[in-house]
């Protein structure tokens, strides 16, 4: 592979790396609340695309509306379940819910599903690549890609050009102030929730097309989407679209790079250790992320 192969590569995986982070700094900027289950909801999709396309028998890119509505609906369900009452609380104690929701959700998928890794063996893009010029892409990473920036294109557009999405901006900017113009903001954290679990849940639906589904899978690329958002600044969806890419073309030419100049140090097991140093170095001088704009 070379540095241009894996430039694009990395841009693939970084615009689905961006899709997972999306959700988990919605709610952080609606409500400045850290998502610590946001890796388990990303399980649920990755699940959800798998059974549905076992037992019904079709193609998991078909399963993506399930996956999606399955995201909402436990965003939705975690909000007025739990979050609503942890509000009432001092901050702490949003911090260990979450991390409690977490660990049930984790634990839930063990009881019900076991520890086994299992994979998607058939659907119309698995095992297909597509050339283009001197290029050759997986079909599967390709499609993730592609359908991740559209995702992420549709919420960038529904947050800036719909009431509703301007009623979002607004709750995340002063709550207080929004519920005084007569935006119900109990509305607008539910609506912040629903659409964090469900582009969490796309994202899930498009990673188990060419990733395996386990129940810890949700930890790897939670820790990656915490990354993206301190990296882009919390609060920002610009900042976490180009910081999900850059993420993504670091963990793709950092290895690339490495075996160029015939270094084990630089090999793909420390391609996460390239990426975490970048974060360092850019929180360190420059705290509020490359496009920070919330204190």
């Amino acid at each position: 592979m070379t540095l241009i192969d894996a430039l694009l590569q990395g841009i693939l995986m970084g615009l689905l790396f961006a899709l997972v982070a999306l959700g988990l700094n919605i709610i952080w900027g609606v409500m400045d609340i850290v998502n610590f289950a946001h890796g388990e909801f990303l399980m649920i999709g990755m699940y959800t695309t798998y059974w549905t396309s076992l037992l019904l028998d079709i193609d998991p890119l078909l399963t993506l509306p399930v996956a999606a509505l399955v995201g909402v609906l436990l965003g939705i369900a975690s909000y007025y379940g739990l979050i609503r009452y942890l509000l009432r609380g001092p901050a702490i104690a949003q911090l260990f819910g979450t991390f409690g929701l977490m660990l049930f959700l984790r634990y839930l998928a063990q009881f019900l599903f076991g520890i086994d890794y299992r994979i998607i063996q058939k659907g119309i893009l698995i095992g297909k690549s597509l050339s283009i010029g001197p290029f050759i892409f997986d079909c599967t990473k390709l499609a993730a890609g592609l359908l991740s920036l559209f995702a992420f294109a549709f919420v960038y557009y529904f947050l800036n050009k719909t009431k509703t999405g301007k009623a979002l901006k607004a709750t995340s900017i002063n709550k207080e102030a929004a519920s005084y113009m007569g935006i119900r903001t109990d509305k607008m954290n539910a609506i912040a929730w629903a659409i964090g679990g469900g582009t969490v849940g796309i994202a899930g639906g498009l990673l188990a097309n060419f990733y395996y589904v386990y129940p810890t899978v949700g930890l790897l690329f939670v820790m990656i989407a915490f990354a993206c958002v301190a990296l882009g600044g919390f609060g920002s969806i610009k900042g976490v679209f180009f910081a999900g890419l850059l993420v993504g073309i670091l963990e793709m030419v950092f290895p690339v790079f490495g075996s160029l100049v015939n270094s084990d140090f630089l090999g793909p097991h420390f391609k996460f250790t390239i990426v975490y140093l970048t974060y360092f170095i850019i929180v360190v001088f420059r705290p509020q992320g490359l496009f920070g704009w919330k204190n």
